[in-house]
């Protein structure tokens, strides 16, 4: 009788249907250039996030769980402590059954943006004569923070797989002066920047147990210089709703299909 009891529960535990996984666990972390800031809808007044940004599009991809938790200006330092003094730290999204990470991190920690500020007139010193040995320097600090972050994600989230990516091309050889306000020379530095500061992600990438997907080499023919029509960034004076020298719409959605084809998972997969 027993034995008849024990086959009879064997057979219904066999029989009953696995528990549902649920959806995939995904947090996204990072700065402007995942955040989207400018693009409809901002659902975020504080870090000028969109629920058309490259981390909700991937998501719905994926058939993922989204915690959205990047914000504009954000640096390395902000995923552990208060952006802003207001915006809690990044890495307070993490749990342990999260299933994949992605971190968009890095320029502001060299303060790029400067660049940007400082070098838009053609009749001052070049960006090279102002920057030409602070920003190696900076990207060379910044790849101890990323190796931490990196480390960190890995201690909260340990089943999660951890993405990083780089930033879209903004100039093509040469910039387009003067239709954009930077000189050949001076877009072709902050474009090698940009490349020099990517090159040192994808190495941290690598050291650190991370994915790195390139979203710079396609988007080469669709920075600041391609026609409004396939642009994926703004410039100085945006041609459809972003910040100047961001992201547009087209370049999340563009975004968020590379990386998404990087990643290959249906929904629900994880690893």
């Amino acid at each position: 009788m027993r034995i008849a009891l024990v086959v009879t529960l064997l057979a219904g535990l066999l029989a009953a249907p696995a528990a549902a996984a649920g959806p995939l666990r995904y947090v996204a972390l990072g700065d402007s250039s995942a955040a989207g800031p400018g693009i409809p809808a901002q659902i975020d007044a504080t870090c000028l996030r969109s629920d058309h940004d490259w981390p909700h599009l991937l998501a719905a991809r994926l058939g993922a769980a989204l915690t959205d938790v990047t914000c504009s200006g954000a640096t390395t330092a902000d995923l552990t402590g208060r952006q802003a003094g207001v915006v809690a730290p990044q890495f307070t999204a993490l749990r342990r059954d999260t299933g994949l990470v992605t971190l968009a991190i890095g320029a502001n920690d060299i303060a790029l943006g400067s660049a940007f500020v400082t070098c838009a007139s053609p009749d001052g010193p070049s960006c090279e004569e102002q920057y030409g040995t602070v920003f190696p320097a900076r990207i060379a600090a910044t790849a101890t923070k990323i190796a931490g972050a990196l480390a960190e994600i890995h201690r909260r989230s340990p089943a999660a797989r951890v993405v990083v990516t780089g930033y879209l091309t903004y100039w093509r050889p040469g910039g387009c002066y003067p239709a954009d306000p930077y000189t050949a020379a001076d877009a072709d530095f902050i474009q090698a920047t940009f490349d020099r500061l990517m090159a040192m992600l994808a190495e941290q990438s690598r050291r650190h147990g991370a994915s790195y997907v390139d979203i710079r080499g396609p988007s080469a023919g669709h920075g600041l210089c391609a026609e409004p029509a396939v642009r994926w960034l703004e410039g100085a004076v945006p041609a459809s709703p972003a910040y100047p020298y961001h992201p547009n719409a087209a370049g999340m959605a563009a975004a968020a299909g590379i990386i998404g084809a990087r990643l290959g998972s249906p929904s629900g997969t994880r690893g």
